[in-house]
């Protein structure tokens, strides 16, 4: 049964760090990779980044492509190739990975130095690629297409693809990307070292969204509440949204001027490395103020959303497989009648959506390490706001909480407090598998202006 009740709210994280991923873990990414490399029989892999898509770089690398465009090639030997811009060729000495540096000034801003007369077919020759028989490609996507050869999908741009083609001009190419994303995929699980990495975003965005609802008020401007909505000097790995009333207009995504009024629809996100955090509602005190015709709200469209997230967390479990999980959430949150459309969680990692294994038909099994989201958004036609309490957590069987415990024994603590909070507080019985990555996990106020009340299973 779920209710609308006054209970404490959780508290924010405090003192929270930044944890480094460790030489070892490093060491081992770049290890399973070979693996995986001689396994599927490449001979080297070209992983492309940008800014926006550096998510399977930085994995080796430590590092994004400020400002640039940037290729890291490895060999199955285990050579390394860093091939970088103007601005990014200084962190090769920097860099997770050995790897020699290349410079290509064609990853540059528009107008930098052009100072080669190498082409690009040229520069990339330097990697050594034409030695390679079979190359695989990797950018950030691993394409599911039912209807396309998804090994001949490539997400790099048609300057690099040529000019791979060219300086390998005997090799076979494939999107490689599975090695890294999707089933059995290297990044979708995490050591110990990892979760503790991971869980600074996911605190930092759980602190960030339950400060930006404290703070909400009527007659505070969406741009008041956003500045709550990143802290730390950290990279956001979303557009933070902070909206009142109507959402996009003028197809703006940001916080704006405008004032929020009584009545009010909101939506807010923000989300970090890790993990991100989402509510929807309305600003009121209670259904009394709510539009007449949505009056109803709590019971058509908060309390069974809720009871999905109560449903999804108390479900999970490794070795489920995620037509399981997709069935269920079907099954107490219907399609049709709810008009969500994605898959009812995903993986997290560097990127708020990394991949996903709930869809219908799933075989993927959850596994141990696993971080993950819920993220259903549903969308009722008859005008009702949304509803939204995104957040995260990890999966971890006997081995992974032992390492956690013996290996970060503050975060253990802090996951444990969460447990307790949303088993004794919330009323969602979790297994002792499932380990919330922040204190904001599943806590949801509906009516964003009556700060003592949010909906409970108890």
């Amino acid at each position: 049964m779920i209710k609308l009740e006054k209970i404490s709210p959780p508290k924010l994280d405090k003192n929270i760090q930044p944890v480094q991923l460790t030489d070892t873990t490093m060491a081992t990414r770049k290890a399973e990779l070979l693996t995986k490399m001689q396994k599927e029989n490449y001979d080297a892999v070209v992983i492309y980044a940008d800014l926006e898509h550096g998510g399977n770089f930085e994995y080796f690398t430590g590092f994004v492509p400020r400002f640039e465009e940037a290729l890291l090639v490895i060999h199955q030997c285990g050579e390394a190739y860093l091939v970088l811009g103007n601005e990014n060729l200084n962190k090769v000495p920097f860099a997770r990975i050995k790897a020699k540096g290349i410079h290509m000034p064609h990853f540059s801003l528009p107008n930098q130095p052009m100072e080669t007369t190498l082409t690009v077919p040229e520069i990339l020759k330097q990697t050594k690629l034409e030695q390679a028989d079979r190359i695989g490609l990797i950018g950030w996507k691993n394409f599911t297409s039912q209807h396309e050869d998804n090994a001949l999908i490539y997400d790099l741009p048609y300057f690099l693809i040529e000019g791979l083609k060219q300086a390998a001009p005997t090799a076979a190419f494939n999107n490689a990307t599975y090695l890294l994303i999707g089933e059995n995929g290297l990044r979708t699980t995490n050591n110990a070292n990892e979760i503790a990495h991971y869980e600074f975003g996911a605190m930092n965005a759980g602190n960030c969204i339950l400060s930006a609802m404290d703070q909400l008020e009527i007659g505070k401007s969406e741009m008041d509440i956003g500045a709550y909505l990143n802290d730390l000097g950290q990279r956001p790995n979303v557009v933070s949204i902070m909206a009142t009333g109507a959402r996009f207009e003028k197809a703006n995504l940001y916080p704006t001027a405008k004032k929020i009024q009584l009545g009010d629809r909101i939506s807010m996100t923000t989300g970090y490395k890790g993990g991100l955090q989402s509510r929807g509602g309305y600003a009121v005190h209670s259904s009394d103020e709510l539009p007449e015709a949505e009056k109803d709200y709590l019971d058509r469209i908060a309390k069974p959303y809720f009871n999905t997230v109560k449903t999804w967390l108390e479900t999970i479990a490794i070795d489920l497989e995620g037509a399981v999980l997709y069935d269920k959430i079907e099954e107490v949150l219907p399609k049709a009648q709810y008009g969500w459309h994605l898959n009812p969680g995903h993986l997290c990692a560097d990127e708020e959506w990394l991949a996903s294994p709930v869809y219908p038909a799933s075989k993927e099994k959850l596994q141990s390490g696993m971080i993950l989201q819920f993220d259903i958004i549903p969308s009722v036609p008859a005008g009702y706001s949304g509803a939204s309490c995104e957040g995260g957590v990890v999966l971890a069987d006997e081995e992974l909480r032992a390492a956690i415990q013996r290996e970060y024994p503050e975060m253990w603590a802090r996951m444990q407090e969460r447990r307790k909070y949303l088993i004794e507080e919330i009323g969602i019985v979790l297994s002792e598998e499932v380990l919330p990555m922040s204190n904001a996990a599943a806590y949801y106020r509906p009516f964003f202006l009556n700060k003592e009340s949010a909906l409970t299973a108890k």
